[in-house]
This record gives structure tokens, C-alpha cells and sequence, in this order.
């Protein structure tokens, strides 16, 4: 005997999918209104389609890259090796080979230098898959370490021959993941510690994990793990500077206060202070939702040692080290500019360089230019790295590619 569907559900199964389609409607509505008529450019609007598609596009022609990217004079940039879907964070190996983060196929690899002389990588070798969304990675004492969605492991590196030598193991664990920001970056101090980065959860609010929207510290085995900054909404990247030591790292401002506001940052990392995020933004920016009666706090958090333009999102750093480079770029660092996704008026796109001055001033100024150009939107800076021979890299997650930037020293001809 056929059984027959009731002609009307029970009044609480339709209420939940009334409410159900009501919410949908609403999340359309949403995302139409940014899309299409909150101030997002057309090419901004391709742009999302397209990461949202295939997460990026085809890499650049040579000859677009020679048109389109300009550099400062006695420099030059070439593609370096391709098809790299989600390329995020590099570290250089003392023999010239690169280690990269694709979170996408929770991939690590070891791409080769250049040794053939093309000015092209010269292949490689899948050294991690599978893994959870691996972001940041560093070499220290003939350790890799590997930084995942939820935990830091480290496994043993031989450089020369490029190869692990047994099992990652897991040296922090149970870290959150959940929300935004959940990208984590370690690196190795120059004192020897390990150096965690986790961002917030949320644009804007007051965090349950203390751990999110941190810089933490550990020994290089995990253990005595200790926060030392807090209020740092996305510290994304960090690096120390040369002459003195100093810790400084990125950090992508909140959202949704329009197209000027608040300040991306740079903020110089002092164990135990406090950087603002989410009652106060950049150098004096109140939120006009946390601030109010946080006067308390406001007052103790550090400004930024820099501010980049609004919605630039500063995200890998490094300084340089190489002997061989003009007098203004001894005391300077590389920061890789995302750009920003929610302005009406698209901005970032780029690598700038930031010179010390004597006097600890900063100045900003452009390095590698001209992703946004003729041809369009051709990639989106992450990271950038220095080779043991001078050379700069930096990854470029939507086109999924590396670039590498190389310096040839003007020489006296008449010498």
C-alpha cells in the first residue's frame, strides 16, 4: 500500500523553514547589496567572483610582468615558478631552495633554486600534504616547523639535500580555529624562542580564547608558551630588525568604518603591552562600539610605530640583510600589501619598503608596483623573503605564483 505525504506539515516544521528561507533571503540580499551597490568596483567585483570560482586566476605572461611591475632602479623582477594555488609564506634554505605554505591541499614544498641558470625554479618536491591549512613555516637549528590551523609541529630538515628526515611533531596544540583569521604564523627569534601569531575571530569584539588577536612566545620545543602582546587584531607577519633586535609586526585594521579608516598598522612588539584592538584603532581611531567607557584601556594602548593606508592589509615582513644593496635600503624592511577588498576606491596592490631614519622615523615608500595596471588585477603580495644570495621573493596567493626581485649593482665603466 503506497503511503501518502500529509498535505500540510505541522505548524513548527513550518515555522522553521519560513524562518530558514527568511534568513537566506536576507544573506542574498547582503551579499547582492555588497557586491553590486556597496561601493565595491567592477574590477574588485571580477575579482571576488573569480578567487570565490577557482580561488585564483591564471598567472601572468612574462610580457605582462615586464610591462605592468616596476621596481626601483638597479632592480629587476621576474616570474620564478608557477602554479602555486594559495602560495603564502616562504622561508629561504641556506642552499638557495625555498620552502612554501599552500593552505589549499594542505600543502608544504620545497621549491628548487635556480642552478640551471634560466631564472626559474628548477622544479619541486611535495614535502607535506594533506596537511590542516599550514600557513607558517621557518627553519632553526636543523629544524622545519610547521604552523597549522590548530596546532605547531616541527620535523627534522636537512638543507643540502632538501628532505625531512622523519614525522612532524606536534609541539603546541589545541589552538582555535574557528572565525576569521585563523592562519597562523611561527617563526624563530633571533633569541633562540618560538614566535606565535594568531589573529582575531571576529572584525570586531571582545574575544572567550586569549589566545586569538596575540603574538605568543615559546621555547623552541613548545613549552613555556607565554602571550606577550594582545590587542593585535591580525598580526600576521613579523620580523626583527637587524641593528637592535626589535620585533615589529603587521596588522590588519577592523573593517566597515569606510574607505579611510582606521590606519593599517606596524606595530613595535614590547613584552606585555597592550595595541588597542578592539576599543581603539591606529593612533586615535575610538570603535564607536567598544570604545565607549574603555577609557581605561585607550589610554593604555601603544600606537602603531607606522601606519599604512586603510584597508591595505600589511601582511608578510622582512628585513633586509644582504650586504649588496644601495645605501637606503640598509636599514629597511619589504612588507607585502594584500590590497583591500572593500573599498570603493581600490588601494594596496603592492610591496613597499620602510626606512628607518636615525631618529626611529619610518618612510614608506613603493618597491614593487604595479599589480593593478593595464592588464588588470595580476596578483595579490603575501610574503616576502630574502635568499642567502640576495635575492627577493614574494608569493602571490591569487595569481599563485613567485616573483623573484634581483639587485645588479651599477658598476663604474670607466674602471
Amino acid at each position: 500500500m503506497t503511503r501518502q505525504l500529509p498535505r500540510r506539515w505541522p505548524r513548527g516544521i513550518r515555522w522553521f523553514i519560513g524562518l530558514g528561507l527568511a534568513l537566506s533571503a536576507l544573506a542574498v540580499a547582503g551579499f547582492v547589496w555588497l557586491f553590486f551597490l556597496g561601493g565595491v568596483a567592477i574590477s574588485d567585483r571580477t575579482m571576488i567572483w573569480r578567487m570565490l570560482r577557482n580561488g585564483g586566476i591564471d598567472p601572468p605572461p612574462a610580457a605582462v610582468v615586464a610591462r605592468q611591475l616596476v621596481v626601483p632602479p638597479g632592480f629587476s623582477v621576474s616570474l620564478w615558478a608557477t602554479d602555486l594555488p594559495s602560495a603564502r609564506l616562504m622561508v629561504p634554505t641556506p642552499s638557495g631552495d625555498l620552502i612554501l605554505s599552500q593552505p589549499r591541499g594542505g600543502f608544504v614544498v620545497l621549491l628548487l633554486a635556480d642552478r640551471n641558470g634560466d631564472s626559474r625554479s628548477d622544479g619541486r618536491r611535495i614535502l607535506f600534504e594533506g596537511l590542516d591549512r599550514p600557513n607558517g613555516v621557518d627553519l632553526h637549528d636543523g629544524w622545519l616547523y610547521v604552523a597549522e590551523a590548530t596546532q605547531v609541529s616541527r620535523v627534522r630538515f636537512d638543507t643540502e639535500r632538501g628532505s625531512t628526515q622523519g614525522a612532524l611533531e606536534p609541539l603546541i596544540t589545541g589552538l582555535t580555529a574557528d572565525g576569521n583569521h585563523w592562519r597562523k604564523t611561527a617563526r624563530v627569534g633571533p633569541d633562540g624562542k618560538l614566535y606565535l601569531g594568531q589573529g582575531s575571530t571576529c572584525n570586531v569584539c571582545v574575544e572567550k580564547d586569549a589566545r586569538r588577536a596575540t603574538l605568543m612566545r615559546f621555547a623552541p620545543d613548545g613549552s613555556e608558551g607565554a602571550i606577550i602582546a594582545t590587542g593585535l587584531r591580525n598580526p600576521y607577519g613579523f620580523d626583527w630588525a637587524p641593528w637592535d633586535a626589535g620585533l615589529y609586526a603587521t596588522e590588519n585594521s577592523r573593517d566597515l568604518l569606510g574607505d579611510d579608516i582606521p590606519a593599517d598598522e606596524l606595530n613595535r612588539i614590547e613584552d606585555g603591552a597592550f595595541y588597542g584592538w578592539p576599543f581603539v584603532h591606529g593612533r586615535k581611531v575610538v570603535d564607536p562600539e567598544y570604545g565607549s567607557g574603555n577609557t581605561a584601556r585607550i589610554a593604555e594602548a601603544r600606537p602603531p610605530a607606522h601606519e599604512f593606508r586603510a584597508h591595505n592589509a600589511p601582511l608578510g615582513i622582512r628585513f633586509l640583510k644582504h650586504p649588496e644593496r644601495p645605501i637606503e635600503f640598509q636599514r629597511a624592511a619589504l612588507v607585502a600589501l594584500h590590497g583591500s577588498w572593500n573599498r570603493s576606491e581600490p588601494d594596496g596592490y603592492k610591496v613597499v619598503s620602510l626606512h628607518w631614519g636615525e631618529d626611529g622615523a619610518i618612510e614608506e615608500r613603493p618597491f614593487l608596483d604595479g599589480f593593478r595596471g593595464p592588464a588588470g588585477l595580476i596578483g595579490r603580495p603575501v610574503d616576502v623573503v630574502e635568499g642567502p644570495d640576495g635575492s627577493i621573493y614574494v608569493s602571490d596567493d591569487y595569481a599563485g605564483v613567485i616573483y623573484r626581485v634581483s639587485y645588479e649593482p651599477i658598476r663604474d665603466s670607466s674602471l
